[in-house]
């Protein structure tokens, strides 16, 4: 909802027995009553006192990364919860393939850490950038679920390749 900010002076007389009240005539563009033309005036954006501003932030290699702002990356086992399986699981459309979310409470209901079962999905997507933030997160892709059915035994033979080959980097 938009609000508009509408500011009324009043000016009163030091003398009471010649107080007039004064209300000024709105001079808004959204009343139509401004005389000027509001769209043919130049457009200055920023301080218009000629000051300049510098950002505080910086970027890639001058600045803070992703993963050193602690943005993605950085997080360890424990900063992954179920929310995380169930954003998971929907963002990947897992929920519209399956049309429930039994296969992911079934996960969520055995004694699984959350990152764990986020490999497991991840695993059985193909999704590389994630499987990399989970393995760095310390998830372990030795973990079987109910059926016995590790991260590996879900992958293909591409993703296989590349849980294995970072583990092995990792070590």
């Amino acid at each position: 909802m938009a609000s508009i900010l509408s500011t009324t002076h009043l000016t009163f007389a030091s003398n009471p027995q010649s107080s007039q009240l004064f209300l000024p005539k709105p001079h808004s563009q959204f009343l139509g009553l401004q005389r000027n033309v509001g769209w043919l005036r130049p457009c200055r954006i920023g301080p218009s006192n000629g000051s300049r501003a510098k950002c505080w932030f910086k970027f890639g290699k001058n600045g803070v990364d992703a993963e050193g702002a602690g943005i993605y990356g950085s997080q360890s086992r424990d900063d992954f919860d179920r929310d995380d399986v169930e954003q998971y699981f929907n963002y990947m459309g897992m929920l519209a393939v399956e049309g429930t979310y039994d296969k992911m409470e079934a996960l969520l209901s055995q004694n699984i850490h959350p990152v764990d079962i986020l490999l497991m999905l991840a695993a059985s997507e193909g999704d590389k950038p994630k499987i990399e933030e989970l393995l760095r997160a310390g998830a372990n892709y030795d973990i079987k679920d109910a059926d016995g059915r590790t991260a590996i035994d879900r992958a293909n033979e591409e993703i296989k390749a590349f849980i294995l080959g970072f583990s092995v980097s990792k070590a």
